[in-house]
C-alpha cells in the first residue's frame, strides 16, 4: 500500500470481494494492513467508502461513486500496462531515430524496404539533421553518427565499414595546377569548401602515422550538399575531400585524379547509438538488427 493507485486497486477488491480477509488474501497482504490503508484513505477524502459489519463489508454511496470511476479507469491502466509490457516481446510501436544526410543516404536508405516489409508493426520516425544534437534531450530512442562523436556512456552497434578520405580533382584542373606534394601546399590551391548543415566550413582531416592535421583550406565555393562538391570537382572547380567510396567509378573512370593517398588513412564508419540496454524495447532492437552491419 505505497501510492494512492495501489490503495484505490486495494479498496476495489475489498468492494468486489466484500470481505476484507478474502481481499487480503487475495492481494497477498495482511488483513490489519489492508483495512488500515482504506482507513487512511476514508480520512484522507474525509468520507466513508465501506459499512463493515461482524458479518459483512458493503460499499457507502459514496463508495458506490468511486468505484463507478474506478473500475473503467483501473481497467484502461492495466490494459496499457499490458500494452506497454508487450512493447519487450513483440516489435511495435514508433521508434524515433536520429541521422545525419551521408548516413541517411548510404546507411538506412538501402535497408528502409526490408525494415518496412520484416516489422510493419513499428512505426520508424527519421529525422535528418547534420547537427549533433544531444538525443536524449531532443526525444529520439536512437542515432547514426560517425563513432567519434558519440558519447562514452552511450552503447554504439557498427552499421558501415571504416570509411576511407580522398581528396581529388580533375584532370582539367591539374592541367594548370601544380599536384600537392604535402597538406600545407593545399593551401596554394582552390578547394570546394564543405559545410555540414547548422554547423561551420570542414577542416580538412589529414593524418599520417602520428601527424594529425586539421587545414582550413581556401576556395570560392563553400557547399552543403556533397554530390554538388563531387561534380564540381569533376567540372575542374577545385579540389575536394570526399568519402572514397562515393567518387570510386569516377577514379576508375579518370574523370578525377587522387592526390596526397598516403595522408588519408582509413577512420570508423557510422554507428547506430542509444543509451541504454536495460528494458530494451523490441522495436528498437529491430531496428538496431536490420541496420548492424
Amino acid at each position: 500500500m505505497r501510492d494512492e493507485l495501489s490503495v484505490l486497486s486495494a479498496f476495489m477488491t475489498v468492494a468486489e470481494e466484500r470481505s476484507f480477509t478474502r481481499a487480503a488474501k487475495r492481494l497477498n497482504i495482511s488483513t490489519s494492513g489492508l483495512s488500515q490503508a482504506i482507513r487512511k484513505l476514508e480520512e484522507q477524502i474525509g468520507v466513508r467508502l465501506l459499512t463493515r459489519t461482524t458479518r459483512s463489508v458493503s460499499p457507502t454511496d459514496a463508495g458506490e461513486q468511486l468505484l463507478a470511476h474506478l473500475r473503467p479507469a483501473l481497467g484502461d491502466i492495466r490494459t496499457t500496462l499490458t500494452n506497454l509490457s508487450g512493447l519487450q516481446s513483440k516489435p511495435v510501436g514508433r521508434v524515433r531515430l536520429l541521422v545525419p544526410r551521408l548516413a541517411a543516404k548510404f546507411v538506412v536508405a538501402p535497408k528502409l524496404g526490408r525494415f518496412a516489409r520484416d516489422y510493419p508493426d513499428v512505426e520508424l520516425d527519421i529525422t535528418t539533421d547534420d547537427s549533433r544534437l544531444d538525443l536524449v534531450a531532443a526525444g529520439f530512442d536512437a542515432g547514426i553518427q560517425f563513432g567519434e562523436f558519440i558519447a562514452q556512456d552511450m552503447v554504439a552497434v557498427r552499421v558501415s565499414p571504416d570509411l576511407r578520405p580522398a581528396i581529388v580533382g580533375a584532370p582539367s584542373y591539374f592541367a594548370s595546377h601544380a599536384r600537392p606534394a604535402s597538406p600545407r601546399d593545399l593551401l596554394q590551391h582552390r578547394c570546394i569548401r564543405f559545410r555540414h548543415r547548422g554547423e561551420s566550413v570542414y577542416k580538412w582531416e589529414l593524418d599520417k602515422g602520428d601527424q594529425s592535421l586539421e587545414i582550413a583550406v581556401n576556395g570560392s565555393l563553400i557547399l552543403d550538399e556533397l554530390e554538388l562538391v563531387i561534380q564540381a570537382a569533376i567540372d575542374g572547380a577545385g579540389l575536394a575531400w570526399v568519402a572514397e567510396d562515393r567518387v570510386t567509378a569516377h577514379l576508375s573512370a579518370g574523370t578525377l585524379v587522387r592526390v596526397l593517398e598516403d595522408w588519408c588513412p582509413p577512420f570508423p564508419g557510422f554507428f547506430l547509438y542509444y543509451p541504454s540496454r536495460k528494458q530494451q524495447p523490441a522495436a528498437l532492437a529491430a531496428v538496431i538488427e536490420t541496420f548492424r552491419l
